[in-house]
């Protein structure tokens, strides 16, 4: 699957000089969190637990795990990716502040979800989840083809029937129009988007890769000239950051954590959930608008320039020390 951004960070506190354990690698979520519990018992004389904290099942492994680190006395933080976190806090308030109330410090990757746990007086800073600006080399395009890319988990959450929909929607306009679709499949979403696919009778035009290295999709994207982004659920997607980075223009589902990244028509456009005729309108202004596009990608650049991963690991190293 795809990896999470704890493992970069696992590097990045290496190379800083930080003794790091990750548990775990077991692909069997009761193995996993068996692991990861064995990994608490073993190191108990730990300085911190950071624990990856999501907003579906795996929100019960943090619970576990903070009230084991509780129970040994280990500070512990929450790393807080689930884009959903803010419907889990809210509808299980008593587990959410086990969790929350009671750790060191929680660690929000995302403004939107520091803003909406500070709401719940839960302690938070903000790391944003970080790139290494230099690996990711700007394309400025000077016009722009109806050639999309999308990069995700083959996930309901994320939506990827959208984005067969929307070029479906863009080939009435542009028979030319392609898709690229990266990633793995989560719950069977990929089978949907093939089968969509062939009935719609746009095969021939969209690309399924499966999961690639990030060298690889990165390499891959300079064949397109837009990125979109169909989720329904969204934290503050590295993808999104790395489309940005690159010189994609972003056009995204306005959910989430989405408006406090994107910048409606300065970095990039949003539009409304699961609106698929409004994408396919946000696509056909970019190609229309050439000029305005580059701008925008010329500043999605500079506002994702401030999330490179030398400046993150200042914040994670005084935060740690």
């Amino acid at each position: 699957m795809n990896p999470t951004p704890l493992i970069q960070l696992t590097l990045l506190l290496k190379a800083s000089g930080f003794e790091v354990l990750v548990y775990s690698d077991k692909k069997n979520r009761f193995l996993r969190l068996l692991e990861m519990c064995f990994g608490i018992f073993k190191n108990t004389n730990a300085n911190y637990i950071l624990i990856d904290t999501y907003s579906t099942s795996n929100f019960y492994f943090a619970l576990i795990t903070s009230q084991l680190a509780r129970l040994f006395s280990i500070k512990y933080m929450p790393i807080l990716h689930g884009g959903n976190l803010v419907k889990r806090i809210r509808e299980n308030p008593r587990l959410s502040k086990l969790i929350f109330k009671n750790a060191e410090i929680n660690v929000s990757p995302s403004l939107y979800l520091q803003e909406e746990f500070q709401k719940k007086q839960f302690k938070t800073v903000f790391i944003p989840n970080a790139i290494e600006i230099k690996n990711y080399s700007f394309k400025k395009r000077s016009e722009f083809q109806p050639k999309l890319l999308w990069v995700r988990a083959f996930d309901k959450i994320y939506n990827p029937l959208m984005a067969v929909e929307v070029l479906i929607l863009l080939k009435k306009k542009y028979p030319e129009a392609r898709l690229c679709m990266v990633g793995a499949d989560k719950d069977g979403s990929l089978i949907e988007a093939k089968k969509m696919a062939k009935q719609q009778g746009v095969s021939d035009s969209i690309e399924f890769t499966g999961l690639l290295s990030k060298l690889d999709w990165i390499n891959k994207s300079a064949e397109f000239d837009i990125f979109i982004n169909t989720t329904n659920i969204d934290n503050m997607p590295v993808s999104v950051m790395e489309a940005m980075a690159l010189g994609l223009p972003v056009v995204s589902t306005n959910v989430g954590g989405l408006p406090y990244l994107i910048n409606h028509t300065k970095n990039g456009l949003l539009v409304a959930e699961n609106k698929v005729s409004e994408m396919a309108k946000a696509i056909e202004r970019l190609i229309e608008n050439p000029e305005k596009a580059t701008e925008m990608t010329i500043n999605a650049r500079e506002m994702v320039s401030e999330f490179d991963m030398e400046l993150a690991k200042i914040k994670w190293i005084n935060l740690l020390n």
